[in-house]
């Protein structure tokens, strides 16, 4: 079942300005909280860490702008009453 979900619906968020935003805030935030671990400043380094935090978001919308972002509006998933009407044909083409 999860299986044939998965394929009716694309993909949310797989393009290479989501993957920077995901990778770039993952080692900002980790070389921030290792600072603060090994003793540095808490308001310092967490002010730091979320100016460049700042800077990837302006630097991912840049690129979702230049075309490396969605190309296509996020797909709407289907009402309750959709997916009823659907799993109701797609058992009813089974029992045939």
């Amino acid at each position: 079942m999860a299986d044939g979900h998965h394929e009716e619906h694309e993909d949310h968020g797989n393009t290479l300005s989501a993957w920077f935003l995901t990778a770039s805030w993952l080692i900002v935030w980790s070389v921030g909280g290792v600072a603060i671990i090994a003793g540095g400043d808490f308001l310092l380094w967490t002010g730091l860490t979320l100016g460049v935090s700042v800077v990837c978001a302006v630097i991912a919308g840049v690129m979702k702008k230049a075309g490396l972002g969605r190309k296509e509006p996020r797909p709407v998933p289907p009402t309750r009453e959709e997916w009823e009407a659907a799993r109701a044909s797609s058992v009813t083409a089974g029992q045939a």
